[in-house]
């Protein structure tokens, strides 16, 4: 019949040359699935668990130091490997193409193609990719060697075709340079950690305090500082009794001292540095009594600092001063809010109490209509971690800042608002500032 495939001549499998073509075919076959495989284990791999691997005395030590060496140029290897790659294939392909038409005559071409094609894909492409994706990080310290004496070999070729490549990029305003990545340390970092997060292996807890400490460099002073509004101060002019008093009640180690106005912050007063003070004139032969305490004379010298600092530096500004407590002053030089270490450390560990802070607000709970009823004055990035949510903090650093915002006025309770996915209502309103909000997503 004319529709049925033409059948090997026995003349033809019994040549040896044949075998040979065969068995050449197979080997470049397993190299083939060597390159695919090498391509996804070093490409794939991190560089971080790379560095642990190379750290230890094992035996894939040596191996990982050279393929992070090959990833420093991602362009030549992904050449390189690429290149060899296409000519092991290539290659395979005519050699099979060959073969099958001396066995079958003109219908060899077809079938050598659907027969490479198959073998191609799975043996050489989709079965070593999957093998190396299960441990890049070891795959990869396994291959290194031998890619990178491949590499080496084929170093000429290869810059000729980076040369060309950049060539043609630089047409369409690209320009590569070897080792630039295409993601920074802290994005693949910030990525992992969702991606654990997503799938369980990492707690919120865990990936708020990295994530916390990852943003420090990027924050700054004025997002998390106690506004004025809530600080409390002492006055220079008051009677000692009151100081004494007031320093008593207070569940603050530390306040600032104005004298004629709040403005004007003349010093701040620690609270054993007071005491000593009072002890030392209310007790001893030479006591002059509580009567001829003088505030300025244990106050320090107040520490002012701009409220564009970043979390980071301030962080370590409060260390090398060895002092945990700074006033925010704005562009002007007017008074902003403060702000401590224990702030700071409060935006990687969370929430830090001790016997002497107040209760905490209670954790949040929605009703029955899924509102979370909160304080205005609570900030964004507080509501995002304990709700889980993204609401944005470019423009706002509080949640009434941030429906103000928003609603481009001042809102009077009963109005509400939908934006961001997110529905808000005002719920009390105490002049100017919104004290109560009920929020709930869209």
């Amino acid at each position: 019949m004319e529709n049925e495939l033409p059948l090997p001549e026995p003349s033809a499998l019994a040549d040896p040359t044949n075998w040979i073509i065969a068995a050449v075919i197979v080997f470049l076959l397993v190299c083939s699935g060597f390159f695919s495989g090498s391509e996804t284990a070093l490409t794939a791999a991190s560089r971080g668990k790379l560095r642990s691997i190379a750290s230890k005395d094992t035996g894939p030590t040596r191996g990982a130091a050279r393929a992070l060496e090959l990833k420093e140029d991602n362009e030549r290897l992904i050449g390189g490997i690429l290149l060899g790659n296409n000519l092991v294939n290539i290659l395979a392909t005519a050699l099979a193409t060959a073969l099958f038409t001396a066995i079958l005559g003109e219908g060899g071409v077809a079938i050598a193609t659907l027969v490479m094609t198959a073998l191609v894909l799975i043996f050489a492409e989709v079965l070593p990719k999957t093998f190396a994706i299960n441990s890049p990080e070891m795959s990869a310290a396994r291959v290194a060697r031998p890619i990178g004496l491949i590499i080496a070999v084929m170093a000429p070729v290869v810059a000729v075709v980076r040369f060309i490549v950049r060539g043609v990029l630089r047409l369409f305003g690209t320009r590569i340079e070897a080792g630039d990545n295409m993601l920074s340390v802290k994005e693949e970092i910030m990525g992992a950690l969702s991606i654990g997060h997503e799938e369980g292996s990492v707690e919120k807890e865990q990936r708020d305090r990295l994530l916390g400490a990852l943003d420090l460099h990027e924050r700054t002073v004025e997002e998390i500082m106690l506004h004025r509004s809530g600080i409390e101060m002492i006055d220079a002019d008051a009677a000692p009794e009151e100081i004494l008093t007031q320093c008593l009640r207070s569940p603050h180690t530390r306040l600032p001292v104005f004298k004629d106005d709040q403005e004007n912050i003349v010093g701040v007063v620690h609270a054993k540095d007071l005491l000593r003070a009072i002890d030392r004139l209310t007790r001893g032969e030479d006591a002059k009594g509580l009567a001829a305490f003088d505030i300025s004379d244990v106050a320090m010298k107040p520490y002012f600092v701009p409220e564009t600092t970043t979390l980071d530096d301030q962080m370590r500004q409060f260390l090398r001063r060895h002092t945990h407590f700074a006033l925010v002053v704005d562009e002007y030089g007017a008074l902003g809010g403060l702000i401590t270490l224990e702030d700071i450390l409060e935006e990687i560990v969370g929430e830090i109490t001790d016997e002497f802070d107040v209760e905490d607000a209670p954790v949040l709970e929605a009703d029955s209509a899924g509102n979370y009823t909160i304080d205005g004055a609570m900030t964004i990035r507080d509501l995002n971690r304990a709700a889980d949510w993204t609401l944005p903090d470019e423009e706002a650093n509080t949640v009434a800042g941030l429906v103000i915002h928003e609603a481009q006025t001042i809102p009077l309770p009963g109005q509400c608002f939908a934006f961001h996915g997110f529905r808000f209502e005002v719920a009390e309103r105490e002049q100017n500032r919104l004290t109560k909000l009920k929020v709930r997503r869209l």
